[in-house]
């Protein structure tokens, strides 16, 4: 009898077991094709560098490879299939593709000229993409009153602003060291981009709350909830860092056996900053990036020398990949998806409207600091001109993410 039910079994052990072989095949084609595509898209870049071809960004590449699959998949009639190997997670982007992008952004600014222009950074970061948001927000409201643009609730319009005043001005840095562009330009640039993202985010969830909670809050509310997350999320970025820089000082780890445990907790440091505002309602953005400036200031010179080595070459890989894949499925998504054109003078005058937040955040934010600043520390009408520049290239990509 026990030899009949193995016999009557033996089909559906069979039929699961192909399932499960299907599935895995399944799932190994879709790493090969995103593994191929990251190799791609490394080659790519690595090219344009050596021929210093600056019409084509790196991360624009990326995008590019990107909708080239994604527009095969559509020809080849296998774009569900494809879909199911490439599906993107928000809770992997939020938990594992985001927190070494923002950390390496953190980790690798030049201490010297970044806190030698701190307080310029930290204006057009907060001051400045506040202003951005504000305007665009307020413009796409008013295009919507007027019929020029799709008409939109006026909360929408100000998370649509706040979603599209980050920068990310990749190639502009890119050549402003092949120049050997000033430092303190640089030093300008590179801040904004990286500190505005944090604000930006943290900008859009507050408007969000506002229109997820109809509880008539008033704007002003929504300013201090706004100001309270930044500056919560930040003082835990740096309380980390620094008590990370005192155990690494007092805990004598860089003896030679115990590099793997120095190296370990180091990596493990930022994860904890990140989990810990977001387990405690806060920005894991904003903490993670000032737990990296902490920590490459004063917890990175505490490291041995071969840790110090390690860990800023690991972040470095994992901000990388992570960077480059976001690109790739960004692209991967625009050509795989129907996009609908029925709204075309909406984008036309959105990119209308962001280039003159951009220009409203860059000029108003410099002419104050240049009431408050000595005459040999002012900001030049050229460095304006710069910043508001290298807030313009990448718009459309932020645009895409909106």
């Amino acid at each position: 009898m026990a030899t009949g039910l193995a016999l009557a079994a033996a089909p559906h052990v069979a039929s699961v077991t192909g399932s499960g072989t299907v599935e895995e095949q399944a799932a190994g084609v879709g790493i090969l094709l995103q593994i191929s595509m990251l190799v791609l898209s490394f080659v790519l870049g690595h090219i344009l560098r050596r021929r210093k071809f600056y019409y084509i960004p790196e991360a624009s590449g990326s995008l590019l490879i990107g909708m080239i699959v994604g527009g095969l998949a559509n020809i080849s009639n296998t774009q569900k299939s494809i879909r199911r190997w490439f599906n993107f997670r928000e809770d992997f982007f939020l938990l594992f593709l985001l927190p070494p992008i923002i950390f390496q952004s953190g980790f690798s600014l030049a201490p010297k000229p970044f806190f030698s222009n701190f307080d310029a950074i930290i204006t057009f970061a907060i001051l400045g993409t506040f202003i951005a948001s504000i305007v665009t927000g307020l413009l796409v409201y008013l295009g919507g009153l007027l019929y020029i643009v799709y008409r939109l609730p006026l909360v929408e319009c100000m998370m649509f602003g706040a979603l599209v005043s980050a920068t990310d001005p990749v190639t502009v840095l890119s050549i402003f060291q092949e120049l050997g562009t000033d430092t303190n330009l640089y030093a300008l640039v590179f801040g904004e981009s990286v500190l505005n993202d944090a604000v930006a985010i943290s900008l859009y969830r507050s408007m969000a709350s506002m229109r997820t909670h109809h509880s008539g809050k008033n704007f002003f509310l929504v300013i201090l909830r706004f100001l309270e997350n930044f500056v919560g999320s930040m003082s835990s970025g740096i309380g980390v860092g620094l008590i990370s820089a005192l155990l690494f000082k007092y805990a004598a780890l860089g003896v030679e056996n115990l590099h793997n445990l120095e190296s370990c907790l180091f990596v493990l440091f930022p994860y904890f900053s990140y989990m810990l505002a977001e387990g405690i309602g806060l920005s894991g953005i904003i903490s993670i990036l000032f737990t990296g400036i902490v920590m490459k200031r004063y917890t990175f010179s505490n490291l041995s020398d071969d840790s110090q080595r390690f860990t800023a070459r690991f972040f470095h890989l994992l901000s990388s990949l992570a960077e480059a894949f976001v690109f790739i499925y960004m692209g991967f998504d625009i050509a795989i998806e129907r996009q609908s054109w029925s709204h075309i003078g909406f984008i036309f005058f959105s990119i209308i409207f962001i280039l003159v937040a951009r220009a409203a955040n860059v000029f108003s934010c410099a002419y104050i600091l240049n009431l408050a600043r000595p005459p040999h520390c002012q900001i030049p009408r050229q460095y304006q001109q710069a910043l508001w520049y290298s807030g313009t290239p990448y718009w459309w990509l932020n645009w895409n993410n909106a």
